[in-house]
């Protein structure tokens, strides 16, 4: 049985869409049309590498196309082009490379067990796009054009490039502030651009070991800020609290805000705990709430939010055999801080704990060290089918994601593309 959508409050993210289209309806200079695109395809396209190749662990190779869109404050947004992966012809001045105006999204493209190509959830991509657009002063993006552009793309290059059934690859839409002008200035002109680049599996076979922040590693978000957007200035200054972590033996970050330590993020990251409350007894599934900016408003995050409310909760939607055996939780969205994981640590409250996102999908935490001779030990007591330690929930709640992601069950949020391939 397809999961039953859960109905949610509207979202900043969509009463700003809502917003921007009447703004956009105003307008008298050309908008952002998908229908404009042109096809200009690659004569010399590149080798495929196996599946077990090592040059996909670099992170480096792209597939033989991008799509590009130019817009200027005088002139609006120009037709798009899909062309041969290359250069994007910028002047050194340019805004984005002296005043972080840029802002990109984080997508994947999988072929299912059915051979059909999909994306999972590319609207909501999308209007975040346009939102953290906006937020650096460059233009509104059109969600719905955006995501018409985005499935021109993969249609073109993975019939090629992603053939084997339950693999993936990875798309990045991107926005930047183009322009030649040097100054502390709102942007005059803007270039969207997507491109897909291979990664390796990111399964984590025996969970994400973590290193709770501190002061002296500074903050990766606070209340007001940007820390809702994906925009290059929230991940640039975390790479060398990132670099340490590695060099200590640890996978990521947890982020930590303020004296109390409240818990916001994993690396880039949304972060879930599953433990028992202190006074109810009653079983939760915990996460950072959206409302003071600091936490992005993540498309897994919101999918295992909507998924345990509908089959994990106490009033669940649907009812499924596979998951008759877990205890019904409660779905929290509150703040909450480290000493709070440690005391339901030692207390034998805590059950498992798990990050997510586009990257490293629903990844399982085994260990956090939050002081230099402490840490936390989490849970990981279930082994999934594709031999990853992991917590009950996560592993449930990661098999529900990749059932609707590779089209072995039948979801709205699994949307089909039809291919055509570089003809």
């Amino acid at each position: 049985m397809a999961p039953a959508a859960v109905p949610i409050a509207a979202t900043a993210s969509e009463l700003t869409v809502s917003a921007m289209k009447t703004d956009l309806a105003k307008s008298t200079k050309p908008q952002l049309d998908a229908s404009k695109l042109t096809y200009t395809f690659n004569k010399h396209g590149g080798v495929v590498p196996a599946l077990d190749d090592p040059i996909r662990r670099e992170h480096n190779s792209s597939t033989d196309h991008m799509l590009t869109v130019k817009w200027t404050e005088k002139g609006g947004w120009e037709a798009p082009q899909l062309r041969p992966y290359g250069h994007l012809d910028i002047m050194p001045t340019a805004s984005c490379i002296h005043y972080a105006t840029q802002a990109f999204e984080g997508m994947k493209a999988y072929r299912g067990v059915d051979g059909k190509l999909r994306l999972f959830r590319p609207d909501l991509n999308c209007k975040r796009m346009n939102l953290s657009s906006t937020r650096i002063a460059l233009p509104p993006i059109d969600p719905e054009q955006l995501e018409e552009l985005v499935k021109n793309f993969v249609s073109v290059d993975c019939p090629k490039w992603l053939p084997d059934p339950e693999t993936f690859i990875y798309l990045r839409p991107a926005v930047i502030a183009s322009g030649a002008a040097l100054g502390v200035q709102k942007p005059r002109e803007a270039t969207v651009f997507i491109i897909a680049v291979l990664f390796p599996p990111m399964e984590v076979l025996n969970g994400m070991r973590l290193l709770a922040s501190k002061e002296d590693m500074g903050v990766r978000a606070w209340p007001g800020g940007h820390g809702w957007s994906k925009v290059g200035a929230n991940y640039g200054p975390t790479l060398q609290a990132q670099g340490e972590a590695r060099e200590r033996g640890f996978d990521q970050i947890l982020w930590l805000l303020g004296s109390e330590g409240r818990v916001t993020e994993a690396g880039a990251s949304n972060f879930f705990v599953v433990w028992k409350n202190k006074t109810s007894g009653r079983l939760e599934l915990i996460t950072a709430p959206l409302g003071d900016k600091i936490i992005l408003d993540g498309v897994t995050r919101r999918s295992v939010i909507e998924l345990a409310k509908s089959r994990l909760s106490h009033n669940p939607t649907e009812v499924l055999k596979e998951v008759q055996h877990l205890e019904k939780l409660d779905v929290v969205e509150q703040n909450y801080t480290i000493d709070d994981i440690a005391e339901a640590y030692e207390d034998g409250r805590l059950v498992e704990a798990f990050a997510c996102g586009t990257a490293f999908f629903v990844a399982p935490i085994s260990y956090i060290q939050h002081e230099v001779d402490k840490g936390i030990e989490v849970p990981m007591n279930t082994t999934t089918t594709d031999g990853c330690k992991s917590g009950a929930y996560a592993a449930a709640i990661k098999t529900w994601l990749k059932e609707i992601m590779y089209g072995k069950v039948s979801h709205p949020w699994g949307v089909v593309i039809n291919e055509r391939g570089a003809q």
